[in-house]
């Protein structure tokens, strides 16, 4: 399929839509799960999104920015995926290995907004000594709309302006290495989610995974929606048992503490 400007447009202003909350990380919509799904219905092919956001979503499950260190861009590397994967008609996990450049690519121009954003600190300890708090918060407004619009300008030169080059540069391509970035990204989702439960996982709760596993992968179904079910059963029944235990752990607290008020009244 080809793209079309009102697709681009729509994918650049949910780019800065996502994008801005992957700055912030205020309610998450950034996640590939949400942002595959939303760059599906753009163009016109939900399933696709959202397989490649639960794809992608394992691939990113254990690398999440902390403090200064940024990992590939998740926006980016989400819309690029779907729109890789519609425009040249390929399966999602093939899309994901090419999708990556894109992904750094951002990742990259984020980490010198990191630094060269220090350069607003004097101002900011400027206003903060005079008490200007307008100033303050104005200047708080642009760096987040340098980021905004920087991943709507890249998501629009990415997904439409490129478009043309990218279907030749996919098109040329040996049937070897496509399918060496299938494999590649049929492994990611399997590497992020071990990235994930290696910090994560605790022994007591390791028969919990073995438990999914075998019903995931041995027993039939039509689709996922039973493992998540007895899923969801089993944190239910983790969660009252730690509330229960949690409540008679303060009855004894309070117990031994009137036994122990109790005892020095009887002394005094």
């Amino acid at each position: 399929m080809t793209i079309t400007l009102t697709q681009g447009i729509l994918i650049a202003v949910w780019a800065m839509i996502a994008g801005l909350d992957c700055w912030l990380q205020a309610f998450f919509i950034f996640r590939p799960i949400i942002v595959c799904t939303i760059t599906g219905a753009i163009l016109g092919n939900l399933q696709l999104g959202v397989i490649a956001g639960g794809l992608t979503e394992l691939a990113f499950a254990g690398l999440t920015p902390a403090g200064g260190t940024q990992p590939p861009n998740t926006v980016l590397c989400g819309i690029m995926t779907v729109v890789i994967a519609a425009m040249n008609n390929i399966s999602p996990s093939t899309a994901i290995g090419l999708s990556l450049p894109f992904a750094m690519l951002m990742q990259y121009i984020l980490l010198f907004f990191y630094s060269s954003f220090s350069l607003f600190l004097t101002k900011f300890d400027k206003y903060a000594e005079e008490g200007n708090a307008k100033a303050f918060k104005r200047l708080n407004y642009v760096p987040l709309i340098i980021v905004t619009l920087t991943f709507g300008i890249v998501a629009f030169l990415s997904a439409y302006a490129a478009q043309g080059p990218m279907k030749i540069l996919v098109n040329s391509m040996p049937h070897w290495l496509t399918h060496g970035f299938e494999l590649a990204g049929g492994i990611l989702p399997a590497v992020g989610f071990a990235m994930l439960l290696k910090v994560m996982l605790k022994g007591q709760y390791l028969a919990y995974l073995i438990l999914g596993f075998v019903i995931a992968s041995m027993i039939p179904f039509s689709n996922v929606l039973p493992v998540a079910l007895v899923g969801a059963v089993f944190a239910m029944i983790e969660f009252y048992h730690n509330r229960d235990q949690v409540k008679l752990e303060e009855k004894i607290k309070d117990n031994e503490s009137n036994y122990q008020n109790g005892g020095m009244n009887d002394g005094i």
